[in-house]
């Protein structure tokens, strides 16, 4: 594991060990991802889906594990298609996978051709003035570079509907249209039993088959699971590749990928009556062992983990054992009660896990009221990020503040030869 030179000793001086764990001794928590997980994550879901393309969706930072990363790992692993969010996260992800097929959910705006044209992405065009753009830009140009048409069956969010849809079905049967893939996205895909998933289907069924030889997708995690009929030519997990469970009426088939562990700053006894953190919502009913955490809802905590006198709240794992939250989670620091423990178990300095050890990503969103997917997004740019496994990059960017992809669009590239030519009118 590479360590930051501004915060080691002077080389020579300590062990590499001792390098390490001073390194580290800057940050309040460590969070290990573990890339032969995801691998293996999407090695289980590319098998389930056989004979459709096994995609991963690496949108977010790869769901807060890291765009560079993660690309890398699983394209060593087979996948040759990612799907993310915005053109800044496709240009993250197109070096890390120069030769990947590289999709962009967000869609096409006027005059962000030449973004998509300079690192080969393609975007996913869900409205007709995104049509219309992305032709005169082609068009003028002479871009083959290909797009998605995202088809709205029910989620009512992005996509043409199918009415659209069946209205440029000429356009497209007429070839040289340039559309690489024509897709939807499931509403409820994890309730298996959900009458929107065979409503969904049937309609996407039939407008896809009518975008003669350009390959479907409609799974996601989820509906991976739902079997066959769903998976078309090409499936997108997202979530379950970063250890979510995609089939939540059942046990998870996916691995643990995060492991969070948080660095104890303080130990500190109080008495029965005492109350803990802010507004006191925290009584001790005995004379109480406390231990104090540094980490927060900065850190991606979420304060509706706390607890207070009539609910309790989450739990981290100290020593080996279970301790509950002590009233309510600051913005940099947790209570822990580890009144339970033996006298010497721990000490300033010990680590606590938050999230691993039995602790799953889906535990910890229930107690935060939320999902796995936000718990993973929203975990905080203090730790230290450490890469774990055979996928594991030799140097890495473990003890340097982790920092996320710029969210600025890329600049403009030098604009491409014009070549003037009307496109045909789409239908209205």
């Amino acid at each position: 594991m590479a360590s930051d030179p501004n915060l080691t000793p002077q080389a020579g001086l300590l062990s590499a060990e001792a390098n390490q764990a001073t390194a580290l001794a800057a940050y309040g928590g460590v969070l290990t991802i573990d890339l032969d997980a995801i691998v293996a994550n999407w090695r289980k879901l590319e098998k389930t889906a056989v004979p459709a393309e096994c995609a991963a969706v690496i949108k977010a930072d790869a769901y807060g594990c890291g765009t560079e990363p993660v690309a890398r790992a699983l394209h060593r692993a087979g996948c040759k298609t990612f799907f993310v969010a915005t053109i800044a996260e496709a240009r993250t992800a197109r070096a890390a996978v120069p030769t990947a097929t590289i999709y962009v959910l967000g869609g096409y705006f006027q005059n962000t051709g030449e973004h998509f044209a300079k690192i080969d992405c393609r975007p996913v065009i869900g409205d007709l003035n995104e049509l219309a753009e992305w032709d005169v830009f082609c068009r003028r140009t002479g871009w083959t570079g290909g797009a998605a048409i995202h088809i709205d069956t029910g989620m009512n969010r992005l996509g043409l509907t199918l009415q659209e849809a069946q209205a440029i079905i000429p356009r497209i049967n007429a070839g040289d249209h340039g559309i690489t893939l024509v897709m939807s996205h499931l509403v409820s895909a994890e309730q298996l039993n959900s009458p929107v998933n065979a409503k969904q289907l049937a309609a996407f069924r039939t407008i896809a088959s009518e975008f003669a030889g350009v390959p479907a997708a409609l799974a996601n995690s989820s509906g991976i699971f739902l079997g066959a009929p769903f998976q078309f030519d090409l499936v997108r997990p997202g979530a379950a590749l970063y250890g979510v469970n995609p089939t939540p009426e059942a046990d998870n088939p996916m691995r643990p990928v995060v492991d969070l562990k948080a660095r104890i700053v303080q130990i500190r006894n109080i008495e029965r009556g005492e109350t803990v953190g802010y507004g006191g919502t925290w009584t001790a009913r005995r004379p109480t062992k406390l231990a104090i955490i540094g980490v927060g809802y900065a850190d991606g905590y979420f304060r509706a983990a706390s607890s207070n006198d009539g609910t309790r709240g989450a739990e981290v794992i100290v020593a080996g054992k279970r301790c509950p939250v002590a009233g309510r989670v600051s913005m940099d620091l947790i209570a822990i009660d580890i009144t339970d423990l033996p006298p010497n178990a721990v000490r300033r300095g010990h680590m606590v896990t938050l999230l691993g050890d039995g602790i799953t990503v889906d535990e910890l969103a229930h107690h935060f009221g939320t999902i796995g997917y936000e718990v993973l997004t929203s975990l905080g740019r203090r730790y230290a990020r450490v890469y774990k496994g055979s996928n594991a990059p030799v140097e890495q960017p473990a003890l340097a503040q982790h920092a996320a992809p710029s969210a600025a669009e890329p600049p403009a590239p030098p604009p491409l030869a014009e070549q003037p030519a009307s496109p045909p009118p789409l239908p209205t």
